[in-house]
């Protein structure tokens, strides 16, 4: 006599080689990289970079997309929301991923409600003066500030941006007091660095790099713990007398939390490949960026520096009392 299948065991057969079938399907579609930012700015340009090796590595189009506002919480936030499939993802840095968790009421968590992929590399800051200041190193540079308590005007991208944070972070570390002057955006205060209207500012070293090898504006230090082989001659933090003042605007690669574990996976070797690929690795380095090493590169390591950047800079950020524009 013959014996049929329980109907609950053959449903759960369907339902486990189905799941198989998917992970191994996956992409089947387009995957969408939405960019918190307008076109044309550093995140926009970093993900199209990484857009066609990664074509290439998972056989589908990655499609860039800009969503903007709120200083790139809008664009997150669309992404915490998104299906958790693996063809929705967010590519943002240390500003989207950790900063604005601190100075926005984010309707998302953004570590509960995103899921790492791929830490992509970092980008250090360096601290940058009008050329008219009397000070030629970073030791006089902070002497000549903290001599001139709440006179001294640093530029900055707007509040809660990286150059407000890092101003705020070299006031905590040097004992001075600056008087923060907003702009919309660091093309505009950069402008007016180059013209002498302000004094200084802490900025990423992609964008001031180009002006202070110009001779436009004085760089003293980079915020890393070695130098930047885009910048050699120009000393770290630690080496200039300001040691532990470390800042990184560090990118990486989120998905919806929940999204399947072979469909992150897949996703990360794609970056990982990408970041291999010794064109891409050339013009992302052209940017000023420093890949990080490929055990860094995993999900788990993106997870826990962010977690660790997280405690660290939000009590910063929280005392600062930072208001937005």
């Amino acid at each position: 006599m013959r014996t049929s299948t329980p109907y609950w065991l053959a449903l759960l057969f369907a339902l486990c080689t189905g799941g198989i079938a998917h992970a191994q399907s996956f992409p089947s579609r387009a995957v969408t990289m939405v960019v918190p930012f307008a076109a044309g700015g550093p995140v926009d340009v970093v993900a199209r970079i990484l857009a066609e090796p990664m074509r290439r590595s998972l056989g589908q189009a990655v499609v860039v997309e800009n969503t903007t506002g709120a200083g790139g919480s809008l664009g997150v936030g669309r992404v915490a929301r998104a299906a958790p499939d693996g063809y929705t993802l967010s590519i943002g840095h240390w500003s989207t991923h950790v900063v604005n968790g601190a100075v926005y009421a984010l309707p998302y968590d953004l570590q509960k409600d995103l899921e790492p992929v791929a830490m992509i590399g970092g980008n250090p800051m360096i601290l940058v003066s009008k050329n008219a200041l009397p000070a030629t190193s970073l030791k006089e540079m902070v002497a000549w500030v903290k001599a001139n308590p709440g006179k001294v005007n640093a530029g900055t991208a707007g509040a809660g941006s990286s150059t407000h944070i890092a101003g705020i972070y070299f006031q905590n570390e040097t004992g001075a007091k600056l008087q923060f002057i907003p702009y919309k955006g660091t093309g505009p205060a950069m402008q007016d660095l180059v013209g002498g209207q302000i004094d200084m500012m802490v900025d990423q070293l992609s964008n001031s790099l180009p002006q202070v090898r110009a001779g436009k504006i004085r760089g003293y230090a980079i915020t890393a713990k070695e130098r930047s082989p885009a910048a050699p001659d120009v000393p770290t933090v630690d080496e200039a007398g300001l040691p532990g003042l470390h800042i990184s605007i560090w990118y990486g690669i989120w998905a919806p939390r929940g999204t399947p574990k072979e469909a992150v996976a897949k996703l990360n070797a794609a970056v990982v490949e990408a970041l291999a690929d010794p064109a891409t690795r050339q013009r992302l380095e052209g940017l000023g960026m420093e890949i990080v090493p490929k055990v860094q590169q995993a999900p788990e390591a993106l997870g826990a520096h962010q977690k660790a950047e997280i405690e660290k800079w939000w009590p910063i950020i929280r005392a600062a009392n930072v208001k937005l524009d």
